[in-house]
């Protein structure tokens, strides 16, 4: 008799699964197949979601080189897998051509598709949770009144059991509804509207706040950077970590602006982000974003230690010569529309050398800056000097034109040798 009981059970159960998955198809088919929304909004709203859209940082992750803007199809990768950005044009099968602005708001703050399945949190939801219903709809206004590109998203490459979306309910649960602790302290109207700025619709914590062990932002940790999203570290942004490595409000406002300041050349994802995002705000919001990164009460820039009487040449200065200084200048003074000054630079400055190793392995691609300045190609080291000579290297050039005196390790080079994506072919 109990057996029976038992059978009868599984029975309800397995019944119960199937009614379940059916409903949840039926939803999805209903999704995927509602009314076509047409938008009216005013050019003044349209405009707005211009520049909101930028000030978010949606092409990005929305527009793959030379592809439509918008029509997804970027590769984002993650400690998960590639996960790629989506179609956001009008199209209505591939894009989010039937999504009304209410379904667009709450896949924007909490990261849920029109049809009821979860996005993956690299698509900043958890940022943009405390996003203005204006702001959004004006963002909605702005897509919607783009060109249509029939485009299908890309597969993405996350692997078992990550690829179970309904698993990212319990990450949701336990992360999205966190609030982020401030990276700086203000009270003044200005640096209000550069938390949001950065917090919110700049989703910058994204990149430069650690994570921890399932991907999530660790709230007490803001903006102290964080090198495991791609082969360049995202720096720290705090205030302190920021004057430690000669920036001030100045420097930080000309950075963002025009992706060139004395301590650093935008390069690599941050060269993206002013091209496409900071580089298109209006001035008064550049001083919100440095207002907020510096505080209130900044703190001025740390000056860097007056250079040491220059010691006779070293196997690593031998290098630079030979290797640098034909584009960096004799004593690392830079050559204007080939290569930035070394003296100061903030990579060299920073605490930890990832980003110059890095540098020195692969090179770095030539930088077309917004408005008229470039900078030349740079060719990779990697091949030409062995792991202790890239050591002894980086270790110079941060001693001699960054004031750090820490040990570069051989091990150092080789851990992100190893790490080097293979060439494209």
């Amino acid at each position: 008799m109990k057996r029976h009981r038992w059978k009868r059970w599984l029975l309800w159960l397995a019944l119960a699964v199937a009614l379940a998955w059916l409903i949840g198809w039926l939803w999805s088919w209903w999704a995927q197949r509602g009314p076509v929304q047409t938008v009216r909004a005013s050019a003044e709203q349209i405009e707005r979601g211009r520049y909101l859209a930028a000030a978010a940082d949606c092409a990005a992750c929305h527009t793959a080189e030379g592809g439509a803007p918008f029509a997804g199809g970027v590769p984002l990768a993650s400690p998960f897998g590639v996960i790629h950005g989506t179609n956001i044009t009008p199209d209505p099968d591939t894009g989010i051509g039937r999504y009304t602005a209410d379904d667009f708001h709450h896949a924007l703050t909490r990261g849920e598709a029109r049809d009821g399945h979860q996005l993956y949190p690299a698509m900043p939801y958890v940022s943009y949770r405390r996003i203005v219903r204006a702001d959004s709809d004006a963002i909605y206004a702005y897509l919607m009144t783009r060109a249509p590109v029939k485009q299908a998203n890309r597969r993405n490459g996350v692997g078992f059991p990550f690829n179970i979306r309904s698993g990212i309910h319990a990450w949701n649960w336990l992360f999205a509804g966190a609030r982020p602790t401030p990276a700086s302290q203000g009270q003044s109207a200005q640096w209000k509207r550069g938390e949001y700025l950065v917090e919110t619709l700049g989703h910058c914590g994204e990149c430069h706040s650690p994570r921890g062990l399932l991907g999530e932002i660790e709230r007490d940790r803001p903006l102290q950077g964080n090198a495991e999203l791609g082969r360049f570290a995202a720096p720290d942004l705090t205030p302190q970590g920021l004057a430690e490595r000669g920036w001030d409000r100045a420097a930080l406002r000309a950075y963002l602006a025009t992706g060139s300041a004395a301590p650093a050349v935008a390069s690599d994802e941050m060269l993206k982000v002013v091209d496409l995002s900071t580089s298109r705000l209006r001035g008064a919001d550049l001083d919100a974003i440095a207002t907020y990164l510096t505080g209130d009460r900044a703190a001025p820039a740390v000056a860097l230690p007056a250079p040491a009487v220059p010691a006779p040449p070293a196997p690593a200065h031998e290098r630079y010569l030979a290797l640098c200084a034909g584009c960096h200048g004799r004593d690392g003074e830079g050559v204007p529309h080939v290569a930035p000054a070394l003296r100061g630079n903030s990579g060299l400055r920073d605490p930890q050398p990832h980003n110059l190793i890095v540098a020195l392995l692969d090179g770095l691609p030539e930088h077309d800056l917004p408005g008229l300045e470039r900078m030349q190609d740079m060719p990779g080291f990697g091949d030409e000097l062995d792991d202790a000579q890239l050591a002894e290297l980086a270790q110079w050039l941060r001693s001699r034109y960054g004031g750090r005196s820490e040990a570069v390790a051989a091990q150092q080079v080789r851990a992100l040798r190893e790490s080097r994506p293979p060439p494209h072919r």
